[in-house]
């Protein structure tokens, strides 16, 4: 959308792409490294790929990056997206935020993100409760939605415990509460899901994949299933989920 918004104010043409024209540049991203790419000839003088699932971990450069994002890409979505910061305290040796994005830092204000034609926001920063100007900005918002925290491992527990007490005490609803949890050895998952669980706060399962693509398991593939059915997760144990 940044993009989009940068070469229209240059008066070019942009579209999303169509297989059967001839375009001077296509842009192509992806996030992950498992996801599908095009297999079909792109007819283009330019085809630039970008994107942690082309494990490119650099940036749009700063002038672009500061362009109001185009939202006529998706006529369909009514809300704004952004950050109020950009990157990690933390160094997780499964995640690319800190060798991609560095320190944590300020980014943006909730005013600066704002659509003109809608009040409502999505923030998709690493980690917003970890900086003075995220928790600022967030205090000054109102949610109706859900806050997507992140535990996994279980020495975060306590780092998740005291967060949920902050926003409860900034008078979110635990309702609002939603985790994710990434699975690697399964066990130490189940103790995390259920601590997790008996905070009031919403465990959701992600099997772990490696950069290189490596498939989950197929236990890790059941616990999530397990955790993710809601039905399933408060109606019986993952012994017995697990057969």
């Amino acid at each position: 959308m940044h993009l989009s918004a940068w070469h229209k104010a240059r008066a070019d043409a942009v579209e999303w792409w169509d297989g059967f024209k001839t375009y001077d540049r296509v842009y192509m991203s992806k996030v992950f490294t498992f996801s599908s790419d095009v297999e079909t000839v792109i007819r283009a003088n330019e085809v630039i790929r970008g994107g942690t699932g082309y494990k490119d971990y650099g940036s749009l450069p700063p002038e672009i990056e500061a362009t109001s994002p185009d939202y006529s890409m998706y006529p369909h979505v009514t809300h704004a997206v952004g950050f109020l910061t950009r990157g990690c305290i933390r160094n997780c040796p499964w995640c690319i935020v800190p060798r991609k994005e560095g320190e944590i830092r300020p980014a943006s204000t909730w005013e600066e993100i704002k659509r003109p034609d809608s009040r409502d926001l999505v923030l998709l920063d690493n980690n917003v409760l970890a900086h003075p100007h995220g928790l600022e900005q967030m205090s000054r918002l109102r949610w109706i939605r859900f806050v997507r925290l992140s535990c996994d491992t279980a020495s975060m527990l306590p780092v998740i415990e005291q967060a949920a007490a902050y926003m409860r005490e900034a008078g979110i609803a635990p309702s609002r509460f939603w985790c994710y949890m990434l699975v690697q050895d399964v066990d130490e998952a189940h103790r995390r899901a259920l601590a997790l669980d008996k905070l009031g706060i919403t465990p959701f399962a992600q099997p772990y994949r490696d950069y290189d693509g490596g498939e989950p398991t197929t236990e890790q593939r059941r616990f999530a299933r397990w955790v993710n059915m809601r039905a399933a997760f408060k109606s019986c144990k993952w012994e017995d989920f697990r057969g």
